[in-house]
């Protein structure tokens, strides 16, 4: 036998597609004129190269529904496939164009006036997101504002301004004491000469310029721990008098300002009687305050009275 002749041939042996090759074609191989294997089957088989792509058919044919025509090309629509929507029953699609200048309801164009409304809403709601932002915040400074200054400084508690307060104010608050209740210490004595002490029969402390001179004050009753304002009513002249100010056995801020408010000259004692002031913390019970002359102070006054108020106060 030769290549392509394998002898007698059996329908298993044959090559449909033998004709498309050189050597069957050579052995008589020809393309079948019906289809392969089943009844009206589609013959789409030809010698390769023969195809003609973007060609019109010279004879068109126009096939059965359901049956292909047997020489077509693929520019031509598939016969036997038909969209669903040109069947009977089938899917209607529908194409609508735009109006011209696009847009929906009508060819109106797009809703510019629900847009500019949109747009002002949201503006109008973050100015009024600032405006509570920027209240809240002038609340928070006004409440801090308040707040600044309540803690004594140094210079708060040694160099107050001067007071108009009176004893007698106070008395139903915090205890308060006259100079002749007063501990003595150093050279300090008591006097009446001066007038103007408010002290029980005008008597006051004197002789307070000499270094070591003092007078101690134990109070009784503080209510509890915290800030006090203790009040002193003393009378100087001439230049601005300082003395040490201890609580409970220790020294107070710088110095205990006792400054000649009233500008009091000539020795006129009678004139310049003043008050002062300072923020010590004391302690809830009892209280040890002293007003002393150390070395460096300036002591000339003469000391009326020593009261208390509670808090930070001036007056």
């Amino acid at each position: 036998m030769t290549p392509g002749n394998n002898g007698a041939s059996t329908p298993e042996d044959d090559d449909p597609f033998g004709y498309l090759y050189a050597d069957g074609q050579a052995n008589g191989a020809q393309p079948p004129s019906g289809g392969y294997g089943y009844p009206n089957s589609v013959n789409r088989v030809r010698a390769v190269g023969t195809r003609q792509y973007g060609q019109q058919p010279q004879h068109a044919q126009t096939a059965p529904y359901g049956q292909v025509p047997q020489q077509g090309t693929y520019s031509q629509p598939n016969a036997h496939y038909a969209a669903p929507e040109t069947l009977p029953g089938g899917a209607q699609t529908a194409h609508h164009a735009s109006p011209a200048g696009g847009g929906g309801r009508g060819g109106r164009g797009p809703n510019t006036k629900g847009l500019l409304i949109g747009a002002i809403a949201v503006v109008a709601a973050v100015v009024i997101g600032i405006g509570v932002a920027m209240l809240g915040g002038d609340k928070d400074k006004d409440k801090a504002s308040d707040e600044v200054g309540t803690d004594p400084t140094q210079s708060q508690e040694s160099k107050p301004s001067p007071s108009k307060s009176k004893a007698g104010e106070s008395a139903a608050e915090l205890p308060t004491i006259d100079a002749k209740a007063l501990r003595l210490g150093g050279a300090a004595t008591l006097a009446q000469d001066v007038k103007g002490a408010e002290s029980d029969g005008g008597i006051y402390v004197g002789n307070l310029n000499q270094p070591g001179s003092s007078v101690t004050w134990t109070v009784n009753g503080i209510p509890k721990d915290g800030i006090y304002t203790v009040f002193a009513r003393y009378s100087t002249v001439d230049e601005d008098q300082e003395m040490t100010l201890t609580v409970n056995g220790k020294p107070f801020g710088s110095k205990l300002n006792m400054g000649n408010f009233t500008g009091a000259k000539d020795g006129d004692f009678a004139k310049g009687w003043t008050n002062t002031y300072a923020w010590p913390t004391l302690n809830k019970g009892t209280n040890t305050i002293t007003v002393s002359c150390q070395d460096g102070d300036k002591c000339n006054v003469l000391l009326d009275q020593l009261w208390l108020k509670a808090g930070q106060v001036k007056d």
